[in-house]
């Protein structure tokens, strides 16, 4: 599947936050994004929902911009893949490959927490 076509169930599915004082935010309030998601259906669909975004525009603007904000994603996402179970192959079941995960990511902190 094309990463434009999983946007709206991503967003969709981020819970409720719970914040200090008001009610819960229900969605994020701003969105970085790389070409590929450079559709006018997803940035109007971003505005209905009240989301403000900064996508790169295919021949127009460089991805170099949102640089700093991306690198924590692929930064995170290079360390998720140094686990061999995660690097090799999903699980069948979502709530398997999601508990491998959610070890990998504490075996990762863990790591990083005791240099």
């Amino acid at each position: 599947m094309h990463d434009s076509l999983g946007l709206e169930p991503l967003v969709r599915g981020i819970p409720p936050i719970r914040s200090r004082r008001g009610p819960r935010r229900r969605r994020p309030g701003k969105l970085h994004a790389d070409k590929g998601y450079d559709y006018d259906h997803l940035r109007r669909w971003l505005r209905s929902r009240g989301i403000r975004h900064r996508i790169a525009r295919k021949g127009i603007e460089s991805s170099q911009r949102l640089g700093r904000h991306r690198w924590v994603v692929e930064r995170t996402v290079s360390w998720l893949a140094g686990c061999r179970r995660l690097h090799r192959r999903y699980e069948r079941k979502a709530e398997h490959f999601l508990a491998f995960v959610g070890i990998a990511a504490a075996l990762i902190c863990h790591r990083r927490l005791t240099k």
